[in-house]
């Protein structure tokens, strides 16, 4: 019998799926998992490039899926499990979401909504961070070292 993943590991594992898929891509590696009553209900990657999108982020993807699959715009008792820190646009629509609960993985200290404060999310919502922190962050690297050649 293995060992059970923590729920936090086990879900940030499945947004890290999605953010290889984007690696594989050629979009910056984030993926995005929203999770209700311990399903996922939605799933996405960034696809800015893809798409032709700067909007296009696996956090603002995986809202759009889940608003549409709980037939609702308000996420509340879900968590939505992304494998770098949301930018304050992602921040901010998570907050119209009144999303419960973030988890993130690698922090993002030029680019995060932590520059800003906690200020911009929703009043209730609540932030794990740093989940699974070292291959996310490590997956980002990966990525901009084999860009820049």
């Amino acid at each position: 019998m293995g060992i059970l993943l923590d729920p936090d590991q086990h879900f940030m594992r499945e947004a890290l799926r999605e953010a290889r898929q984007a690696y594989d891509e050629g979009e910056i590696p984030v993926g995005a998992v929203i999770v209700c009553d311990d399903t996922i209900i939605a799933r996405a990657h960034n696809q800015t490039e893809r798409l032709a999108d700067v909007t296009a982020h696996a956090e603002m993807l995986a809202f759009t899926a889940a608003a549409e699959h709980l037939g609702a715009k308000y996420l509340t008792g879900c968590t939505l499990y992304v494998t770098l820190e949301p930018c304050p646009m992602c921040a901010g629509a998570s907050a119209w979401t009144q999303i419960s609960r973030i988890v993130y993985g690698a922090a993002d200290p030029k680019r995060g909504f932590a520059t800003l404060g906690n200020a911009i999310l929703h009043p209730r919502t609540t932030v794990t961070a740093g989940i699974m922190a070292d291959e996310c962050a490590q997956l980002v690297k990966d990525f901009f070292k084999q860009k820049r050649g």
